[in-house]
């Protein structure tokens, strides 16, 4: 993959996720998710899926790529999975979007996300995802994620490792969550703090520099052996910054330009409040109207199966929908969270949509918490 992107980055303001849930998007037919071939297999037993956005269309992404994720590009994950003592299947299915992705991609995305979920006869829960903003459920599925530099157009494409043009990877965290991301091989980059992988195809180094933490060399280490495992032929080798000479081949391919290197680190989530929020969206009025009906302390009880109720956690969004509201408020769930999230600290929180009764540890704990 040759060069970096410098493209806009992923801004909710003008998004028009705001259809997505809509009366529009819900009369998505099933009759017409059938047409779609990259469902054809969808949910068919337990496990992960994962589909690209190229062109308007969803292409399957390839096994051995899961967890990994261009900047550039809008993806759909559906993870199919049991409950224990019950043969019933269940799913979450989540639309990820990068944060060079273009509106149509992310458009895309969420349209065929509603038609998955409509062919799978709307039992999944439907998730929105922002990279380096996802869900704690989004990221128990990847051992590690990473951060690609590009998208569909840049004619990725699988080579052989001999032929791989260099790429650096950037190994940041603590024990909570080590974050992966590509960047430019700029020495200007490197910091003594954080792990890097230098990739060469044949030849991998990882450098970890004087000040990096035990939890970034162990991610690191898992990440080298695996890419090892998967080429067969790889060799690798551990650098450790203070015994490295200034010739050696990891410097050698530092040789591009700083410039255009966009830190995930300047993504940071703006100081928010720690006090959650419960909104109801209700048209029992005659007309929808949506107000904060609870802050701080709130509970199950506080839930009412006549309405939509919008729990933000300060950290992620819970779209609940009762079992008994309107078709009106249903279709307008989805799109009211998105407009909440517009004006608040943090626009780029995952977002959950779930029926009352379905299982969700994370909305469980949330309500708890």
């Amino acid at each position: 993959m040759a060069g970096f992107i410098k493209a806009k980055k992923y801004d909710w303001k003008d998004t028009n996720l705001a259809l997505f849930g809509s009366d529009t998007e819900k009369q998505v037919k099933k009759a017409s998710a059938q047409t779609e071939p990259a469902w054809k297999n969808a949910g068919q037993k337990p496990g992960l899926q994962i589909w690209r956005i190229v062109k308007f269309k969803v292409v399957g992404w390839p096994k051995e790529s899961y967890g990994q994720f261009f900047n550039g590009d809008s993806y759909i994950i559906l993870n199919t999975y049991t409950e224990e003592g019950t043969d019933a299947l269940l799913f979450d299915v989540h639309f990820w979007i990068g944060q060079y992705s273009t509106q149509d991609e992310y458009g895309t995305a969420a349209y065929k996300t509603v038609e998955l979920d409509t062919f799978l006869d709307d039992v999944p829960i439907q998730h929105r995802e922002v990279q380096g903003h996802e869900s704690g459920l989004f990221r128990s599925y990847f051992s590690t994620i990473t951060y690609l530099n590009g998208g569909a157009d840049s004619g990725f494409r699988h080579v052989r490792p001999e032929e791989y043009n260099p790429r650096l990877f950037h190994f940041h965290g603590d024990r909570t969550q080590v974050t992966v991301n590509e960047i430019p091989r700029s020495r200007d980059l490197l910091d003594s703090t954080d792990v890097y992988i230098m990739d060469l195809g044949l030849q991998i180094y990882q450098w970890n520099g004087k000040g990096a933490n035990k939890d970034e060399k162990f991610k690191a280490s898992r990440y080298l052996q695996d890419m090892k495992s998967y080429r067969g032929k790889a060799q690798a080798e551990v650098l450790d910054e203070d015994d490295t000479e200034e010739t050696h081949e990891f410097y050698r391919h530092l040789d591009e330009s700083a410039e255009d290197a966009d830190f995930h680190r300047s993504d940071q989530v703006t100081k928010i409040p720690s006090q959650k929020k419960l909104y109801r969206l209700s048209d029992a009025s005659g007309s929808m109207k949506f107000t904060l009906e609870k802050s701080d302390k709130i509970e199950m009880s506080h839930f009412d199966t006549n309405d939509v109720f919008i729990l933000d956690t300060t950290k992620e969004v819970f779209v609940w929908i009762g079992k008994k509201t309107t078709k009106y408020e249903q279709h307008n769930a989805l799109s009211y969270a998105h407009k909440y999230l517009q004006t608040s600290p943090n626009p780029l929180m995952p977002v959950s949509c779930l029926k009352e009764g379905v299982k969700n540890k994370y909305f469980i704990q949330a309500v708890a918490a």
